[in-house]
């Protein structure tokens, strides 16, 4: 299984999209606080539906409490600022995908304890990706890579 952590995410849509996101494949979800959002908020209920009852998630205090419980074989920073392609890498059960905030994304002293610094390609003039897409992205290369475990 693979690990998808937000680190003080911000915008509940997005956690909700994720949360459905990690429904669906199975995959573990982290969120590290401070959150910007309740987790009753109306609009991350609505992009989450029901689906929040089926998602593996715990809720952090903060980064040192996420690595201490999820114990990640390595932990892998998705940021603008990574060198390798994301589709690059070679996927393992038990990795933990670790994304930014919304508007100022993974802080140099966490990417700094990542063992990969990942990006996803754009162009040249592109800021970036919205986050709930970019979860997306990888979190399906990776369960492509270790065989779709799970899936029908």
């Amino acid at each position: 299984m693979l690990h998808v952590a937000l680190f003080e995410p911000e915008i509940p849509p997005n956690t909700g999209n994720i949360i459905r996101l990690c429904a669906n494949t199975g995959f573990q979800l982290h969120l590290i606080k401070p959150l910007g959002f309740d987790l009753q908020d109306k609009a991350m209920r609505r992009a989450g539906l029901d689906y929040h009852e089926w998602a593996n998630m715990q809720v952090h205090e903060n980064f040192d409490e996420f690595i201490t419980r999820a114990q990640p074989k390595r932990l892998l920073a998705l940021t603008t600022k990574g060198s390798d392609c994301y589709s690059k890498l070679t996927y393992e059960a038990d990795d933990a995908v670790i994304f930014g905030p919304e508007s100022r994304g993974l802080p140099e002293a966490i990417r700094q304890q990542c063992d990969e610094r990942l990006r996803l390609p754009m162009k040249a003039t592109s800021r970036s990706l919205n986050l709930s897409n970019c979860a997306a992205i990888v979190v399906y290369e990776a369960w492509r890579q270790l065989g779709f475990a799970g899936a029908e």
